[in-house]
């Protein structure tokens, strides 16, 4: 009778093959198995530990992109387990050294199936700020790719006088975006002021940004310069610009045209040099085509337009941010945050994050006033991160229009980009390049 040759569900590796390599193991620990291509097709508990990677997150994609500092192994004959030491970047942003041990998977006719491989940590061999490939910027950290290219732009942005648009969503970053800006420029010793747009009314907005003279209305009892007037070599930052009155935008085209305003109630032209960055968290085109925002105005501002990405779309700055902000508190020495159980640092990596990195920080603080130890524990975290979510399922319905089809993934995956990128069978990065160009 023919021996049964079973394969591992999702590879092409019958028994045989895999009972050769673990019969050469000390041990299980971080096990993961890749294929000819060097994707994961299986990753252990263990891998999960060691690296701070979910199975959902870490299956199909490259190995080298799991673990930042991977490097191939010796090819082997196939007999026996190849050993070496390589450095493993986590998911957290810390690093380990950690001893590797590989067999490669052919068949029975010599064809390369792929590779088995085990992970055991040596120890830790940095802090996330001390890895080479953290850029940062005037208080901004980052080592996702999309991050640094916002940093290039600001920094060749701010040699010029263009006027900058940053969009974003509510606590990425904007206005610290907004002091790069500033301080790469010639403007660096002039004042930074900024301003919410949305937190005046229509009147105090139009005093406070262009000023006012003694009696111009009622309780002006003196003249007051405002902010066009006292960021004079300066830069001035309008947040959330696109809530600006109508009948305000007419007097900041203005000021951006030629460069002077009057104050409210006075006959007297002020001319002054100020660079405007405006920040939004809106469309301003939708808000043009919607009547409540000038055209001409929108090309004035969005000179040189910076899209700041959220949070969730840089899953490798989270573990950096998280450990920046820990540092932070621990310097103040009322508790010392050594190190993130396995299962927060999950719930971590795997929240959508609506407040972005504003609310990051938040976490980090309630963490501290509630929890003690050196363990930054799952019970440290906010309630809504110790509630257990369901995997999100695919919809029932298929959907035929490729944009609505992900709009679909994303609200079933409650804004995940992985999962949602799971549920439509493709690529994070494919997701991302769809999204943006669909405009989703």
């Amino acid at each position: 009778m023919k021996p049964r040759s079973d394969s591992l569900p999702g590879t092409h590796f019958d028994a045989h093959c895999l009972l050769d390599a673990l019969a050469g193991l000390e041990c299980a620990g971080a096990l993961y198995l890749l294929d000819a291509e060097e994707r994961v097709s299986y990753w252990s508990s263990g891998a999960e530990r060691l690296t701070g990677h979910t199975a959902g997150f870490a299956t199909g994609k490259p190995v080298a992109r799991l673990l930042a500092g991977y490097s191939h192994p010796a090819a082997d004959d196939g007999h026996g387990m190849g050993e070496d030491e390589i450095r493993v970047e986590r998911a957290d942003g810390s690093a380990l050294l950690v001893r590797r041990r590989h067999h490669s998977l052919r068949a029975r006719d010599g064809t390369p199936l792929g590779r088995l491989e085990v992970l055991a940590a040596i120890e830790t061999v940095g802090t996330p700020l001390a890895e080479a490939d953290v850029e940062i910027l005037h208080g901004l950290i980052t080592r996702e790719p999309a991050m640094k290219q916002v940093f290039r732009i600001v920094r060749n942005v701010a040699e010029t006088e263009a006027t900058v648009l940053v969009r974003g969503e509510s606590g990425a970053g904007k206005e610290l975006i907004a002091r790069a800006v500033h301080a790469e420029s010639h403007r660096a010793k002039g004042p930074f002021l900024a301003v919410n747009c949305a937190a005046l009314s229509p009147s105090l907005l139009e005093s406070e940004l262009f000023g006012h003279v003694r009696g111009a209305f009622t309780g002006a009892v003196r003249d007051h310069a405002g902010l066009f007037q006292r960021a004079d070599g300066g830069t001035l930052f309008l947040d959330e610009v696109a809530e600006l009155p109508l009948e305000l935008q007419a007097k900041l085209l203005r000021v951006l045209q030629e460069r002077s305003f009057v104050p409210v109630g006075s006959d007297r032209t002020l001319s002054v040099d100020v660079r405007i960055v405006a920040a939004t968290h809106r469309s301003l085109r939708e808000a043009v085509r919607e009547g409540r925002f000038r055209e001409d105005l929108m090309y004035r501002l969005r000179v040189v337009p910076i899209f700041l990405p959220p949070l969730r779309e840089r899953r490798r700055d989270v573990g950096l941010l998280l450990w920046h902000f820990i540092g932070r508190h621990n310097a103040r020495g009322l508790r010392r945050i050594a190190r993130i159980d396995p299962d927060a640092m999950r719930r971590l990596l795997d929240h959508p994050w609506p407040g972005n990195v504003r609310e990051l920080q938040n976490v980090v603080e309630y963490a501290f006033a509630v929890g003690r130890g050196e363990v930054l524990e799952l019970d440290d975290l906010p309630p809504e991160f110790r509630e257990e979510h369901a995997e999100p399922q695919a919809p029932a319905e298929p959907v035929p229009d490729e944009a609505e089809r992900i709009r679909a993934a994303l609200r079933h995956s409650g804004g995940r980009i992985d999962q949602a990128a799971r549920l439509l069978n493709i690529s994070r990065a494919t997701l991302w390049r769809k999204r943006k160009k669909l405009g989703v």
